[in-house]
């Protein structure tokens, strides 16, 4: 009980309980979020005064819950149901962290006993109002209620004993705050004032500038001030005893501010002048803590840094030791800042607990939870709490040294360990930059080498089988939680652990694409959609009615899609931090002498020969440099979508088993069959039908083999000469006919055992995806594909000057880099839709694959708010032959392939963005290499849900 409470109290005893004299009006402070328990003998008013002081939504009767389980509201023989109700929707309400009235008699211990316990589960305080009415008034006011009028004076009589019993116990029981009202005019005048917690601090919105551990490093803790723009004031004696910036942000320190280092008092008297002076907030660590209890004169032992502190104070005066000792005691565990979207403590603190007031939210942000064990220095194992977080507050705290600050799950550890010689951090809010200092020397051994503990830190935790096994929920920020059930993260564990890249190379899988919606078949004027079973129109309208106004048609290239993680030497691919600028950041810890990445789809290497992918990245890096992007990007790496060809490269069995046997069929049936009618038909025999009709059945199988001849050629050059690589091409052709013959020979090279030249590959970015500390995926496709021309266009300087010839010129070999045609469409003008449907059918009609359609912009939403589709893809009417089938063209067979169900795959394909997405943020924002792979593999995971694969 505050002394306030106890003042109201003394000054209730002396009304007594009669009326004859005018009654003080009381104030009766309430925290905002509390468990208030009314307590009163039936008819003593507690309905009436819940009603005249709270919304009728705040206040819990029994006697109504008594009518809910029985329709009757004195139906005493209910009480033990009617009370599980109440206790209930209390408890749902104290978790919603909403203010609750409990209004019954209250007056057994027993019963307040179970809503003590009840405040105490969900960590708010328990506060008791008790109305303590005469006998005579009890009576009076049941008689005149026609459902109580019949109610023993003996009961009125029992509550009453009851409660004299109980009111010198309430504070022994558990309630933080104790109201006696004495008297019907005491009740009648009382007035209800709801207190904000002294954590909440809502209001304040910032700029805040958050401030790691500082242990006594005065000197550190003072040039960071400095170059966060704060002004240093100092007394007569030259000591800093406050700091303000020009620009009004407010400092706000995270705790242990002292033990270990060399100027305890000089950092406390800094902060206590700041926070004095409304320039600085400050919650409570363990350090303070214990520091308090020994300025008390407790017991402590004096450990940890402490005894080094206590030989500091000893050098100060009584009057500062006693300042010092009443700063401390009167810390908060938390403060909850920024329109509760900012929570700062010191060891960290779970959603649950974030503006909840009682012994253990207070333990929880000064020391943390553990898991029982010890480490093999003899120190407490950490219980990783950020690893679960998903609240939408972000969480700064302290207390675990890491080597550097990175953001988990919007949580973020600023100690640094600037006393064990690492550095002193500072996080500004809400921009999210850090600052930091570096430690003069190590002042303070520590107890184990200064490496994360901290969930987020440096290096995270390994990877685990549990972050993937099992069915999982992963949370992204696009589109909220998204489910992988238990048997499509089964598929996907074979696949990664058996054929991916090494998991610490492999930060992004690329997500499926839909196709544009089926094409009706019906001319439309200047549509020319007739016989096609995919046409621009159907995309331009899906993106129109999406409201999206201006699509990027890009070129789609017939290879297969390649992620290329490329960085600018070797050096960096060993530590290749993702973090923002100024930020430290996960090491993926590459093997050495590797410098990236090339791989598929579903995270398979597309070469197993590891010189010949070192070869590709190293072309691409140079490309990069000459285009000077390292330099304007700020990174020394970069993470490129793309599409590698020819498709043949990866597609060397499916050619084999799949095209090249049909081909072969129809180059063995078709030429007898045909000259057999053909015979037939000159002896007179009427076969003139089905001779028409094998014939454009031989003409289809042509056209089927020609297809996918035009996406396969060979590899490697012919005495590496441009005659060579021309000749390879023509090889390639051959080997689609010999295959079709049933040859031996593969449309490809095998790329298993190594390709000894590059000749003939081309691979085509269209997008950077990632950069140190930044996600590029919400850059327009427009100033993406402009940066990708760049890099493209750059090879020609650098094959020069390797001595290769001039890229695509006269006589001149092609380069590795192929640029993205495209062309931009206004899906509102008619005219630019028509010339968009041209440059489609041109781009086909040339033996082009088709294109992708996407909107100008990343990151559409429509206007209720769904996510658009990043991309659909349109494909030529004879490129889907291959897909389809020889014969798909034919009027019977389109008329049944235009009832394809496509809702699934837009489905996952959103589903797989999101979560690349999710990857990408997470691998921009520095945290572990085990939360960016919870989104990678939920990608690879969803691949293997069933779904039409011709789609």
């Amino acid at each position: 009980m505050t002394d306030a409470d106890r003042t109201e109290n003394q000054d209730g005893k002396a009304h007594g309980h009669g009326d004859s004299r005018e009654a003080v009006r009381r104030t009766l402070g309430v925290p905002d979020l509390s468990l208030v328990v009314l307590i009163g003998a039936t008819g003593s008013g507690k309905s009436t005064f819940a009603a005249r002081h709270f919304k009728p939504t705040e206040v819990i009767s029994s006697d109504f819950c008594r009518g809910l389980v029985s329709d009757d509201e004195n139906d005493q023989s209910a009480s033990g149901d009617a009370f599980d109700v109440l206790h209930f929707v209390a408890g749902k309400r104290l978790a919603a962290g909403r203010l609750t009235v409990v209004d019954a008699t209250n007056v057994q211990s027993e019963a307040r006993a179970q809503l003590v316990r009840l405040a105490r589960e969900h960590d708010v305080l328990p506060v008791a109002i008790v109305l303590d009415v005469p006998e005579q008034v009890c009576a009076e006011r049941n008689a005149a209620r026609a459902d109580r009028a019949g109610l023993p004076r003996r009961v009125i009589q029992r509550h009453q004993r009851e409660l004299r019993r109980s009111l010198r116990h309430l504070e022994r029981e558990g309630f933080r705050k104790v109201h006696v009202l004495r008297g019907q005019a005491e009740v009648e005048s009382a007035e209800v004032v709801l207190e904000r917690r002294f954590n909440d601090l809502r209001h304040l919105t910032g700029p805040f500038d958050i401030v790691g551990d500082i242990h006594g490093c005065r000197f550190e803790l003072e040039t960071l001030l400095g170059r966060l723009g704060y002004a240093l004031v100092r007394d007569e004696l030259g000591r800093a005893v406050d700091a303000a910036h020009p620009q009004g942000r407010t400092a706000v320190f995270v705790g242990d501010l002292v033990d270990r280092g060399p100027d305890s008092p000089g950092v406390l008297r800094l902060v206590m002048g700041m926070v004095g002076a409304g320039h600085a907030l400050c919650v409570s660590g363990n350090h303070e803590n214990k520091l308090g209890r020994y300025l008390k004169g407790r017991k402590v032992q004096h450990t940890h840094g402490l005894a080094e502190t206590v030989a500091q104070l000893g050098e100060e005066d009584d009057a500062f030791r006693a300042e010092a000792g009443a700063f401390v005691h009167g810390l908060v565990s938390h403060y909850v800042l920024d329109g509760g979207g900012l929570v700062v403590c010191h060891a960290g603190l779970p959603e649950k607990y974030h503006g909840r007031t009682s012994g253990r939210v207070r333990s929880f942000a000064m020391y943390g939870d553990t898991t029982g064990e010890t480490d093999e220095f003899g120190l407490p194992v950490r219980y990783p709490w950020a690893e679960d977080y998903r609240g939408r507050a972000a969480v700064v705290y302290g207390h675990t040294p890491t080597p550097r600050a990175t953001w988990l799950n919007n949580t973020i550890c600023l100690d640094t360990g600037c006393v064990f010689g690492g550095a002193m951090t500072a996080l500004r809010w809400p921009e999210r930059e850090l600052v930091d200092v570096p430690a003069e020397r190590v002042w303070y051994e520590p107890a184990k080498p200064l490496a994360t503990e901290a969930p987020g830190g440096a290096d995270g935790r390994p990877l685990d089988l549990e972050d993937v096994a099992g069915r999982r929920i992963v949370e992204t920020r696009h589109m909220g939680r998204l489910a992988v059930r238990e048997e499509n993260a089964a598929a996907a564990l074979e696949v990664m652990s058996r054929f991916a890249v090494d998991p610490r190379l492999l930060p992004y899988l690329p997500p499926t694409m839909a196709p544009c919606a089926t094409s009706t078949g019906q001319t439309r004027e200047g549509a020319g959609d007739e016989g096609f079973l995919e046409h621009p129109v159907e995309a331009f309208a899906g993106y129109r009615a999406d409201g999206v106004r201006e699509v990027v048609c890009e070129e789609k290239h017939m290879g297969s899609r390649a992620v290329v993680l490329v960085c600018r030497d070797e050096s960096v691919a060993g530590e290749l931090p993702h973090s923002p600028k100024g930020m430290g950041g996960t090491p993926i810890g590459v093997p050495k002498g590797v410098s990236g990445a090339l791989y598929t789809r579903t995270g398979r290497p597309f070469f197993d020969d590891p010189e010949t992918t070192e070869r590709i990245l190293r072309r691409i890096g140079a490309c990069v440099e000459e285009a000077g992007l390292w330099a304007e990007l700020e990174t020394d790496w970069l993470l490129l979508d793309a599409e590698l060809m020819p498709w043949s490269l990866k597609a060397t069995g499916l050619l084999r088993k799949q095209y090249a046997a049909v081909g072969a069929a129809s180059g063995a049936a078709f030429p007898s069959v045909l000259g057999a009618l053909e015979a037939a038909a000159a002896r007179g025999v009427e076969v003139g039908p089905l001779l028409d009709r094998q014939r454009d059945r031989a003409a289809d199988a042509a056209a089927f083999t020609e297809a996918y001849r035009r996406y396969c050629w060979r590899v490697g050059a012919v005495e590496g000469t441009a005659e060579g690589t021309a000749q390879g091409a023509a090889e390639g052709a051959a080997a689609g006919a010999d295959a079709a013959g049933g040859g031996t020979e593969a449309a490809a090279a095998d790329p298993s055992g190594g390709l000894g030249d590059l000749e003939g590959v081309r691979l085509a970015p269209f997008q950077i995806l990632a950069v140190r500390g930044r996600s590029l995926a919400g850059l327009a496709h427009t100033e993406q594909l402009a940066l990708i021309d760049r890099i493209v266009a750059a090879e020609d300087a650098v094959a020069s000057r390797g001595g290769a010839a001039p890229r695509d010129g006269a006589g001149g070999r092609p380069g590795l880099l192929a640029t993205t045609r495209r062309i931009l469409v206004d899906t509102e003008d008619e005219a630019s839709i028509a010339a968009g449907v041209r440059w489609w059918l041109d781009l086909t009609a040339d033996g082009g694959e088709g294109m992708v359609v996407k909107p100008v912009q990343a990151l559409v939403r429509t206007a209720d708010g769904r996510l658009v589709q990043p991309g659909v893809k349109c494909r030529g009417r004879e490129y889907l032959r291959i897909i389809y089938g020889p014969e798909y063209t034919r009027p019977e067979n389109l008329r049944r392939l235009r009832v394809r169900h496509l809702g699934h795959k837009r489905s996952l394909a959103l589903r797989e963005y999101a979560l690349g997405l999710e990857a990408l943020d997470r691998l921009a924002e520095g945290e572990p290499l085990w939360r960016v792979h919870e989104a990678v593999f939920a990608v690879l995971a969803l691949e293997s849900e069933p779904v039409d694969p011709r789609l």
